[in-house]
Order: structure tokens, then C-alpha cells, then sequence
């Protein structure tokens, strides 16, 4: 296999296991009733459910790296299409708020360190009441900086055209829901709507990817190249 060959692989991997990722351990992340964060729900869900809460939290963050790894794919596809001015700046945002965004899963292993010691659900709940000024100071830099990152990240894909035009409008849009999600305390944004949205942003730039290993933009401009140095050969 060639070299480009693995790094089209490679890209379209990413982006596809990226958002299907997240979306398994959002939507396995128990149910918290309420505007969140809801220290009495949370402390029943670990109290009920100790492993289940381990293994969601682990896999979210693991989740984040690779969605991190996603858009790093997304700005090699956008830079062979001649795009260096809105996702290079796009990357240290989104790799930033993905990083504060897996920091949140492991801040949530306190309730659960305090359920295995044995610890009631009040006093489950007051641990998670602790640290929920640090939390949410995590949540809302992490969301500013990925919302940033999403946005120059779209603008590149608009300003590009590597994909169709309504393609390119669903894809713009599902970031953008994807990343304001974030902001919105409630269950029903932060695990289902944010996973739904990773995957109509995503998914759809794994196919692009997938059917055309080189981008557009870039192969019309060898295309309208390559006559030019025919001629001057021919001269």
C-alpha cells in the first residue's frame, strides 16, 4: 500500500470513527433529568450504575481525542485543496476544546470514587456539588474554544467548495449545532443532540473523502495546469 493510499485511509477513518465514537458514549451516558448539572441525578446514576459511569466517562474522553484526530484529517484534505487561511487557525481551537472537553469525563470520577468508598447518595451528591464551579469553568472554555475552532473550520469548507452546495451547508450547519450543543444544559443537547450533529457533519466528510481522495478543487487546478505545461513542452 502506498503511502497515499494510507493516508487516505488514514483520513477517512477518522472521520468516520470520530462521531460514531462520541455517540456511543453519549447516548450510553444515563439519562440526567433537570437542568444540569444536577448534582441528586448524577449521584443516583453512579450510585445505580458504577461500572456503567466508569466506562461511559473513559470512552468520552477517548471519544474527544478522536474527534481532536477528525479535524486534524479534515485540514490535510483542506490544505491539498489550497486552504491555508481559516483551518490552520482552526486547529489549536478545536484541539484545545477537545482536550478541556475529555478533561470533564475524568472530574466526573470523583462521585464515582466516592460511591466506591461507600458513600451515601447525599454525600455522593455533595462531592459532585464540590467540584461543579471547576466543571462548568472547564465546560464553557473548552465549548468558547471548539465553537471557534468549528467556525474558522467552516468557513474553510465554504470558502473551499470542496463539496456541493447543499452538502456543504449541512455540514457547516451540524458543526455549528454540534458545537453549541455544548453550551445548553440539558441532557437532551448535550448527549443526543451533540452526538446527532457529529455525525451529519462528519459522516458526510468521511464520503467526500471516500469518493474523492483528491479534493475538487485541487484536481481542477492540475486539470487546468496541466494543458499549460503541455504547451510549453510542445513549444
Amino acid at each position: 500500500m502506498s503511502n497515499e493510499q494510507t493516508r487516505h485511509y488514514a483520513r477517512v477513518g477518522a472521520l468516520a470513527v470520530a462521531p460514531a465514537a462520541l455517540t456511543v458514549s453519549l447516548v450510553a451516558h444515563p439519562f440526567l433529568a433537570g437542568r444540569l448539572p444536577n448534582e441528586a441525578a448524577i449521584a443516583e446514576a453512579v450510585a445505580s450504575g458504577p461500572s456503567r459511569w466508569a466506562v461511559v466517562h473513559l470512552s468520552a474522553a477517548v471519544a474527544s481525542a478522536l474527534i481532536a484526530i477528525a479535524f486534524l484529517a479534515l485540514r490535510s484534505y483542506l490544505r491539498e485543496a489550497g486552504e491555508d487561511r481559516y483551518s490552520p487557525l482552526g486547529v489549536p481551537f478545536v484541539v484545545l476544546g477537545s482536550v478541556l472537553f475529555a478533561v470533564l469525563p475524568g472530574m466526573e470520577f470523583a462521585p464515582l470514587a466516592a460511591a466506591e468508598t461507600g458513600a451515601t447518595s447525599a454525600e455522593i451528591a455533595a462531592t459532585q456539588s464540590a467540584i461543579v464551579s471547576w466543571f462548568t469553568g472547564v465546560l464553557v472554555a473548552g465549548a468558547l474554544s471548539f465553537v471557534v475552532g468549528v467556525l474558522l473550520f467552516g468557513l474553510a469548507i465554504t470558502r473551499t467548495r470542496i463539496a456541493g452546495d447543499g452538502l456543504t451547508r449541512v455540514v457547516v450547519v451540524a458543526l455549528v449545532v454540534m458545537a453549541t450543543a455544548r453550551f445548553v444544559p440539558l441532557s437532551l443537547a448535550q448527549f443526543y443532540v451533540q452526538a446527532l450533529a457529529a455525525l451529519l457533519a462528519l459522516w458526510p466528510l468521511a464520503y467526500l473523502l471516500w469518493t474523492h481522495p483528491v479534493p475538487a478543487t485541487a484536481a481542477a487546478r492540475s486539470d487546468a495546469i496541466r494543458p499549460a505545461r503541455d504547451r510549453q513542452q510542445n513549444v
